[in-house]
């Protein structure tokens, strides 16, 4: 019995206006982000429009087979602007519901909330030895989250897909450590192997990882990564490909 989605994508947001305002914090030597308001109301670029909009033509060239039907989101403001950009550029049906999902949020930073890794350093030096003494796989500044606490939540998320949705052509719109944990789940990796991932480079915005269901791996199936970080959609249409982390990446985990 198949428990899983035949097709499983998971696609990091657009370019914030958050990312733009770390550039330029890190670039200043500045201790914080210059963002006003909440985290979960940072809104997508210019640039991280045109990316959502570059993804859904990118599907919407494709077959009806190879688009998908459901949509799930992280209730953070960029990651549903991304998937209502992608759904009306034609990635999806125009009456697909998206479904937010608080389980799909950003890492929760805690008291480390808006600072560069200057600001770290100077404001809570304490914090800024644990993680080195930790690493950023269990580290859990106060008031946020350890990656363990993510994963702890996708674990949950991933059974309410499973039950759901299998057989279904599932898309979810995230962040940068959202897709990293997933990976870590479904691909049963450690932290070795998926921190070496995340040595590699930052996720791509806009980005897609593609997981394919198949029914030899494993003695009931698996998910089988296809493809990982692809930016195919952005350059076939000749949107800026970015990777900037998401404003506070800086202290991610």
């Amino acid at each position: 019995m198949q428990h899983w989605p035949d097709r499983l994508w998971i696609i990091r947001h657009g370019q914030s206006a958050g990312n733009v305002a770390r550039d330029a914090a890190h670039e200043a030597e500045l201790d914080r982000i210059a963002i006003s308001g909440r985290d979960v109301d940072v809104p997508l670029s210019r640039l991280g429009e045109e990316q959502a909009d570059a993804l859904g033509h990118w599907f919407a060239s494709g077959a009806e087979g190879d688009r998908p039907d459901v949509l799930l989101s992280s209730p953070y403001r960029r990651a549903l602007q991304t998937a209502r950009h992608f759904r009306d550029a034609g990635g999806a049906a125009l009456d697909e519901r998206i479904c937010m999902d608080e389980r799909l949020r950003e890492k929760e930073f805690g008291v480390l909330d808006g600072l560069t890794t200057r600001g770290i350093a100077s404001h809570f030096p304490d914090q800024a030895g644990f993680r080195r003494t930790l690493g950023k796989f269990y580290h859990r500044p106060p008031g946020g989250e350890s990656w363990c606490d993510v994963i702890l939540r996708l674990r949950s998320l991933l059974d309410t897909v499973s039950l759901h949705y299998s057989g279904r052509r599932v898309m979810i719109f995230a962040h940068q450590v959202v897709v990293l944990c997933l990976r870590y789940i479904i691909e049963n990796l450690d932290e070795a192997a998926i921190l070496a991932i995340d040595r590699e480079g930052d996720v791509a915005n806009c980005s897609v990882t593609e997981y394919r269901f198949d029914p030899d791996a494993g003695r009931n199936g698996n998910l089988v990564l296809e493809r990982y970080n692809a930016t195919a959609p952005m350059v076939a249409e000749h949107a800026a490909v970015t990777r900037a982390p998401d404003p506070i990446v800086a202290a991610r985990g």
